[in-house]
């Protein structure tokens, strides 16, 4: 194992990195917040502990079933959190929202009513603005796409057409960057397809301007290739990879929303398998059955069944897909509290990009874990381990990623400013930790037909 290198964090002494250590368990939500706490002007960190227990309470509450419990930890959560206070009270302000929206389920015409849980969602340009805001304040997804692009840049050694698909919806800056790398290469540059998937056109479209006008500046070959869909609705034919090319695949913070569609009304694992649109051209060489596979099985043999050369994953490190809302609880308070001490120290508590992403992005996440239950769930974050199990069942194979890719994210992070943000190696796969907390995992694959 290989760790970042520095002195000690500047960063240890926010009080919610006490708590974000914390090993909170399902059974602490057992344990009522000693009444003294609730009674008397209280400390930043007491009342950042009171607040854990009491959203761990109203957690067992909701989950029970017991509404009147579950309504009086929200009121006391209430007094206490602010979505404008320290981290510990705006990562609480967060999830008792969700709470209360897993409580208000139980009165689906109070839903309909109040336009839950759709009505408040953001729009597609405010999303946008918050992602790239994340991008900026909490660097970890530039630090991977710098791993990403090493990855693809050496896999792809002297070929002449490179075919790169992005599963991740076209955000354009990390391809600008793969742009600049593959116009230094000694031997020129190739001809460069990218295949950008999302949901949305205009965003696709604004991708497409930026990376042409970029590749016609530094004189690459390029060509951009929009597929307008959501994942688990991609059929793999629009991705339109032709022989002869080099093939890499990149997703980023993707692959887990496949999780929830065998939860859809209707679905099932077999229809999952013969479904041509997520799986319609995998192969028994693969080590998916068609007949017994689950939508995200099927989809990684269709994607196997494509011949990448290269395959890199970039996936939320977390166990957010627990049945149990108590074990799912617990362990997305304890991810989130990561993240909200990282914004924490990345900006001012008057930040309007801070506020953009904690109300955008993050809150709507642990919304959807939270509050959302069946195909509604779609934040269903896995760790790599069960990820690597879902590659090699498909018939990849683990690349480890170089020591310059290493070398590359780590000259991104000791760019940041702040030693709060490492890069960890293990078993050829990267983690990107917040403190000593893993926060995102990027691995990398390719079909065994290359070994």
């Amino acid at each position: 194992m290989v760790q970042d290198e520095g002195s000690s964090s500047s960063v240890t002494s926010s009080p919610l990195h006490t708590f974000s250590a914390m090993p909170l368990h399902p059974s602490a939500t057992a344990t009522p917040p000693p009444p003294w706490l609730l009674k008397r002007e209280l400390r930043s960190d007491e009342r950042g502990l009171c607040l854990i227990h009491l959203l761990l309470n109203c957690a067992a509450a909701a989950s029970s079933g017991r509404l009147d419990a579950a309504n009086a930890a929200l009121e006391h959560i209430a007094s206490l959190a602010s979505p404008d206070g320290d981290a510990m009270q705006r990562v609480a302000a967060a999830f008792a929202e969700a709470l209360a929206r897993r409580a208000l389920r139980a009165w689906p015409g109070l839903c309909r009513a109040l336009l839950l849980p759709r009505g408040a969602a953001p729009a597609p340009a405010e999303l946008a603005a918050a992602r790239r805001h994340f991008f900026d304040l909490c660097p970890f997804l530039r630090l991977a796409g710098a791993a990403a692009n090493q990855c693809i840049l050496e896999a792809m050694e002297s070929e002449r057409i490179v075919h790169v698909v992005d599963l991740g919806g076209g955000d354009a800056t990390q391809w600008v960057e793969l742009l600049h790398l593959l116009a230094a290469r000694p031997e020129g540059p190739p001809h460069l397809r990218l295949t950008a998937v999302g949901e949305h056109r205009d965003v696709l479209a604004a991708t497409a301007m930026a990376l042409t006008k970029e590749a016609e500046r530094l004189d690459v070959p390029f060509q951009f290739n929009p597929v307008v869909s959501r994942l688990d609705a991609l059929d793999v034919e629009s991705l339109r990879v032709k022989t002869g090319e080099a093939l890499a695949i990149t997703s980023s913070l993707q692959l887990h929303c496949l999780l929830a569609a065998d939860d859809d009304a209707g679905a099932s694992a077999g229809a999952a398998g013969k479904d041509s649109k997520g799986g319609g051209r995998s192969s028994p060489e693969s080590g998916v059955s068609p007949e017994h596979a689950s939508r995200v099985d099927a989809f990684l043999g269709a994607l196997w069944g494509l011949s990448p050369k290269v395959m890199v994953v970039t996936e939320q490190e977390a166990s957010h897909n627990a049945a149990a809302l108590t074990e799912r609880f617990v362990e997305a308070l304890n991810y989130y509290a990561a993240l909200f001490d990282c914004l924490e120290v990345a900006a001012p508590r008057g930040s309007v990009e801070r506020a953009r992403v904690e109300r955008w992005l993050l809150a709507e996440e642990i919304k959807n874990i939270v509050a959302c239950d069946g195909g509604e769930r779609r934040e269903r974050h896995e760790r790599l381990d069960r990820w690597a199990a879902r590659m090699e069942g498909a018939g990849f194979g683990r690349v480890p990623l170089s020591y310059y890719a290493m070398l590359q994210a780590r000259r991104a992070a000791q760019g940041l400013g702040c030693d709060g943000f490492k890069v960890r190696e293990e078993k050829g796969a990267f983690f990107l930790c917040w403190q000593d907390r893993p926060i995102f995992s990027v691995s990398a694959w390719r079909g065994r037909r290359f070994d």
